[in-house]
């Protein structure tokens, strides 16, 4: 009797362990590696996920059974106490624990941990049969997220020497190729769109290699370069992303570009940056690694323009009426699409976007600011942006149940999540219905720009659905100031609440925006 209710405490305590400490892997993967964010996250939940009452009831079991307790009644309360593990049992994460080698290596090193302290149960003053391995089970459950952090400390030296290995790969690649013309762009916002039309319109004479999706950290350039970059490439595009400062340099050590594009400068980031200002310089810092002769491409309507320009030859655009090489004119935008025109030589060309709103027009200039330089012409280039197809989650379009879905959920920042709105309050008089968490990662400016961001949609949504009652309670505030109707302010905890209430009120025909989309480590619920 005594085995079969010690075994099967043993097989429980162990799985609630092991769930947990993948929990808390997956939260180290999601805060990217990093053990600063990642304990950050940790100890601002103290009472969430470090000592839950599961461990409080774990020990008062323990001590139970020390003071006598018989172990059967022991053996058969333990189970009961470590049952309350929803925490860990999401079995609809956004973003998935992704199994690479590096979190094999972690998870291993993570595991072995957490088998050593329950092994150290055997060697207490308890007997080491029951109580002894009682404790180390609730050891390592309670402690998962420091076996995690030091696992991330002792294969750091590990990791740094993979990726050491990857960028001397991908640097000797490239010196292979002393042919090969790199286009570096960086930016607040609009990376992704930008590189993507850069590609398309330079693909009219030239080979073009672009990194897909959002591969702008020094290790997803690394695997492009690497893995896909072939002999008949004549053009390498980059995206190159920051979140700390020395980003920048770090990578432009792997690929320093021919032609750099700065897209604009905003207040993403403000969290680990700490200033616009400081945003400015670290994007800004790109231009210092042209190569000789390199030129860049910068958006004559960002404040921080001038301060760019003096520092390299350039070639200016502008959306907005500023004096620059290239200027847009008669820009309009609708539900279908967006166009605009743009004069060279005198001769006027006319661009017509299949994506939806203005902020494509800044786009797009900067692409055939580009292909200028690259020696395409741009009627040519004119031509090439209208075959660009929305690039998933950044306010690309599907039909979903009888709904118009607008799929702006990659992430968010105050430029592009007005544009997002603005685009939705285009689909007037049909029903328009907004789905966010607001915005991230924005530092002292947060509250004020979600606040803002809430005061903008007023003009532009039927009905708001807030995910998040904390992140969201600006966001509130802001639909409160412009007197929107408290009835078709609906906050709830998760984004699958939201979906399920969506359902309940939107009609075939309607319209919705899922603006931003956080991952699973900022879930409140």
């Amino acid at each position: 009797m005594i085995w079969i209710l010690g075994l099967l405490a043993l097989g429980f305590g162990a799985w609630r362990a092991g769930r947990r400490l993948r929990f808390f892997l997956h939260i180290h993967q999601l805060e990217g590696y990093k053990n600063g964010p990642y304990l950050r996250w940790v100890f601002s939940r103290p009472l969430d996920v470090i000592l839950r009452m599961s461990h409080l009831a774990g020990a008062a079991i323990l001590a139970g059974l020390a003071a006598g307790l018989p172990l059967w009644i022991g053996l058969l309360l333990w189970p009961m106490a470590f049952a309350s593990s929803r925490r860990y049992r999401r079995d609809r994460p956004k973003k998935p624990l992704v199994m690479t080698s590096r979190m094999s290596r972690e998870a291993a090193t993570a595991g072995l941990l957490a088998v050593a302290l329950v092994a150290a149960g055997l060697f207490g003053p308890a007997d080491p049969s029951w109580i002894g391995l009682l404790a180390g089970l609730g050891a390592a459950d309670l402690l998962a997220p420091v076996l995690v952090w030091l696992a991330a400390l002792a294969m750091a030296p590990v990791e740094s020497a993979v990726r050491e290995g990857f960028k001397r790969q991908a640097r000797r690649r490239l010196a292979a190729r002393p042919d090969l013309k790199i286009v570096a762009i960086t930016g607040s916002y609009g990376k992704t769109s930008v590189k993507f039309a850069v590609a398309e319109v330079l693909s009219q004479r030239y080979q073009v290699l672009a990194t897909p999706g959002s591969f702008n950290t020094p290790m997803g350039i690394c695997k492009v370069i690497n893995n896909d970059l072939q002999r008949h490439h004549q053009v390498l595009v980059l995206e190159m992303g920051i979140r700390h400062p020395g980003d920048i340099a770090e990578l432009c050590a792997i690929a320093r570009p021919d032609v750099a594009v700065i897209t604009g400068i905003g207040v993403a980031h403000l969290e680990t940056m700490g200033s616009q200002d400081a945003i400015a310089r670290e994007k800004g810092s790109l231009l210092n690694f042209l190569r000789p002769g390199g030129r860049a491409v910068l958006n004559a309507d960002d404040a921080y323009y001038h301060g760019m320009a003096a520092r390299a030859e350039h070639l200016s655009v502008s959306s907005a009426g500023a004096a620059a090489d290239l200027v847009a004119s008669d820009v309009r935008f609708s539900a279908e699409g967006t166009s605009f025109s743009v004069t060279e030589d005198d001769r006027t060309h006319t661009a017509r976007l299949r994506l939806l709103g203005r902020h494509h027009v800044g786009n797009a200039l900067l692409a055939l600011g580009v292909g200028r330089l690259f020696g395409i012409r741009t009627r040519s280039a004119v031509h090439a942006l209208g075959r660009l197809e929305p690039v998933p989650h950044r306010l690309s379009q599907r039909a979903e149940a009888g709904l118009l879905v607008l799929d702006d959920a990659f992430n968010s920042n105050p430029v592009g999540a007005r544009n997002a709105v603005e685009v939705l309050g285009a689909f007037a008089p049909r029903q328009r219905f907004i789905v966010t968490p607001g915005m991230v990662e924005l530092g002292e400016q947060e509250v004020e720009q979600n606040r803002a961001l809430g005061a903008f949609m007023a003009d532009h949504v039927d009905h708001a659905i807030l995910v998040g009652p904390a992140r969201t309670a600006a966001i509130f505030e802001g639909l409160q100031s412009r007197d929107f109707p408290a009835d078709r302010v609906h906050v709830v905890n998760t984004l699958f609440e939201g979906r399920e209430l969506l359902a309940s009120l939107a009609r075939a025909g309607d319209v919705v925006l899922y603006e931003n989309d956080l991952p699973d480590q900022y879930t409140e619920a």
